[in-house]
């Protein structure tokens, strides 16, 4: 009891279905199992006897969990049961980080709908005991009302779900910067104990940034997917060839934006089974490569130059080979597959670009450009 009670920072009196459930999960299920009648006497005598069904249900997952038969999702659906567990994904969508990774704002929201759930059972709004058992109209109404609540602007006027939601985007957004800060920091490192590149002849620049106009004023694929990498969809090109170049090729590597969106088809968005676009599927794949994917990739192709073979197989090599990213482990085929899959994205483009050639090999531009492109794209806008 003194180990409930210090848990929830509760006296026994006032400990709920939750509190209880809490501390039998916060203990190794044999050790919850043996202490569970004890617990159920000493909560009697504190005049806080909670419900048979919620003892029956307690000793059901426990013994589930110890006999190694229970799922994640079955003590999950039993805590959410005790009628003020705030549900972890909505039928919405909406999903409550893990506790550990809870910023200042979620903790607060979460701790706001749980005190909310227990005015509701004070209220006789949400029955736990119907929850424990099964009933689907319970279920479906303790679901409903964490939606509402969700959805409902406090009286300072966040909206719980959309100040979740906002501090998780601000979470992972310094998350990225710190990761492309650090890659740019080591691009810069690595780089810089090579011996410099020469630029390439202002002819070939000229020759290359003529072809690039030519084949962003196309439609459909690739052009519309160059355009959307560069951002370029709503602003004119860029009038320096140089410029124009860079801006393109580091948007291969760092995407501005995504398509238009006047070509989406909401029907066919939510069709599961239907494929991916050409245009949908690249840009997915280049959003998915890693920062030290990119890293190793660009780097090695810079260490040995114009006439190495930049095909996807071989990207995918160089980058489970490279000594400038830290890995734990070899990687397996399945990963070395994944990575070639994402770079067999790449390779097109840059073809389009000539940073390499119809046979994929590194040319005098790419090996010039790849490093200045990567760079752009990891350097902060002014």
């Amino acid at each position: 009891m003194d180990f409930v009670c210090a848990l929830a920072a509760r006296p026994a009196a006032g400990l709920t279905r939750r509190d209880v459930a809490r501390a039998l999960l916060a203990v190794p299920s044999g050790v919850a199992l043996v202490a569970l009648p004890d617990l159920r006497r000493a909560l009697l005598a504190a005049g806080n006897p909670l419900s048979r069904a919620f003892w029956e249900s307690a000793k059901a997952t426990l013994g589930s969990i110890e006999a190694g038969v229970a799922t994640v999702g079955d003590v999950q659906r039993w805590l959410e049961s005790t009628g003020t567990e705030p549900i972890l994904m909505t039928p919405g969508y909406f999903v409550w980080p893990e506790e550990d990774e809870r910023g200042p704002v979620t903790a607060e929201m979460h701790r706001r709908l749980v005190a909310h759930l227990e005015e509701r059972v004070a209220a006789g709004e949400i029955d736990p005991d119907a929850l424990a058992g099964g009933d689907p109209e319970a279920r479906a109404a303790y679901e409903e009302l964490q939606e509402r609540w969700l959805a409902t602007p406090l009286p300072d006027g966040r909206v719980p779900e959309q100040a979740v939601n906002d501090e998780q985007d601000e979470e992972l957004f310094a998350a990225w910067d710190e990761e492309e800060a650090f890659a740019l920091a080591e691009l810069r490192r690595i780089l810089g104990d090579l011996p410099r590149r020469p630029e390439p002849p202002a002819a070939e620049l000229d020759a290359a940034g003529a072809r690039l106009r030519e084949l962003l004023a196309e439609p459909g694929y690739p052009a519309n997917v160059l355009r959307a990498c560069a951002g370029l969809d709503d602003r004119p090109l860029p009038r320096d060839d140089r410029e124009l170049w860079l801006a393109v090729a580091a948007g291969v590597a760092g995407p501005i934006a995504d398509l238009p969106e006047s070509g989406d088809d909401l029907v066919e968005f939510a069709d599961l089974e239907r494929r991916l676009s050409e245009e949908d599927l690249t840009l997915a794949n280049l959003c998915a490569i890693q920062h030290a994917d990119w890293l190793a990739a660009v780097t090695a192709l810079a260490r040995l130059g114009p006439g190495v073979l930049a095909s996807p197989e071989r990207i995918a090599r160089l980058i489970a080979e490279s000594e400038d990213i830290e890995s734990e482990e070899q990687q397996d085929e399945e990963e070395l597959e994944a990575t070639e899959g994402f770079f067999a994205s790449v390779v097109p483009l840059w073809a389009c670009l000539g940073i390499v050639d119809a046979g994929g090999v590194l040319t005098p531009l790419g090996w010039w450009g790849l490093p200045e492109a990567l760079e752009r794209a990891w350097t902060p806008a002014e």
